[in-house]
């Protein structure tokens, strides 16, 4: 069973995979995003832990959404969520309620999709997704050793239909011949109405702690991602820049890596329930300000 130290220790296990920032000694605290609006030119939020638990839109977050547009703020969603495509995202936003432009989201499916190669992949990925945004040949990877072995790489977009016994298949397929391995989601777990769900980074890591020159990761902490917001407001310096997220090491590390601010959210998400700042003085990792929720 998962559990907030526990993502965090496996989190600082893996943490030489991740860019290098400085270290932070403090957080300033804050009470609402509006307080800091003046200094902010564009925010860029995590949906898990921040706008949303699960399934469940956090109370308020759509109102603070457009009180940052109403102040001239531009708005981007920025997910690792790989389980489904562009059209998919968009339409879960909906879904839960909060109002958001079609440009306003950037998924790690978008940033891993733009390295595909050429050549057969092995996809890991929910039985109701269908790929559609793939160009590339492909075969879904199931419980067929077979289809492991003749596959020239692997992509990893969800673990919403893995199993222990599938991971085996595809660790062995890496130890009889290594190939390139994208994971989609770097993230190791995501906060859910009942728990934590395991998501696609906590199977990579495993067979990069055994492969580590085959597996390239997307999604926070990785730069890729951050290319993507960049472009799509050309005019920003990244100083004028906020991540707001719950998780040290994927969206304050990895904004705090790319020159952003960062506002590490700790209500609902990863650190839910526990003071943050113990987290935050052991892995050295501080965010420039803190508050309960948006």
């Amino acid at each position: 069973m998962l559990t907030t130290q526990s993502i965090f220790d496996r989190y600082q296990e893996v943490r030489a995979r991740f860019p290098e920032v400085e270290p932070r000694d403090r957080s300033v605290e804050i009470q609402s995003l509006l307080e800091i609006a003046d200094q902010v030119d564009a925010f860029v939020f995590d949906a898990f832990g921040v706008l949303n638990v699960g399934e469940t839109m956090i109370p308020g977050a759509d109102k603070r959404l457009d009180q940052l547009r109403e102040k001239g703020c531009a708005i981007r969603i920025l997910t690792n969520a790989a389980s489904y495509d562009r059209d998919g995202a968009i339409a879960k936003f909906k879904r839960l309620g909060l109002r958001v432009e079609d440009d306003e989201i950037v998924t790690s499916r978008e940033a891993t999709l733009q390295k595909l190669s050429k050549g057969h992949w092995g996809v890991i990925a929910a039985d109701t997704d269908p790929l559609n945004d793939l160009p590339v040949q492909r075969t879904r990877l199931k419980d067929d050793s077979k289809d492991y072995h003749r596959v020239d790489h692997f992509l990893f977009l969800s673990t919403a239909d893995w199993t222990g016994s599938r991971q085996h298949l595809l660790e062995a397929a890496m130890q009889d011949r290594p190939r390139t391995l994208l994971v989609g989601n770097a993230d190791l777990a995501a906060p859910r109405d009942d728990g934590f769900s395991v998501e696609p980074g906590h199977y990579g890591h495993k067979v990069a702690d055994m492969f580590p020159d085959h597996v390239q990761f997307f999604g926070k902490p990785f730069p890729e991602v951050y290319d993507l917001i960049e472009a799509s407001l050309p005019t920003l310096i990244p100083r004028r820049i906020a991540m707001c997220g719950d998780t040290l090491h994927t969206d304050i590390l990895g904004a705090s890596a790319r020159g952003w601010r960062t506002v590490l959210v700790t209500q609902d998400g990863l650190f839910s329930g526990f003071d943050t700042k113990l987290f935050s003085q052991k892995a050295g990792l501080f965010a420039d300000w803190r508050l309960r929720r948006i």
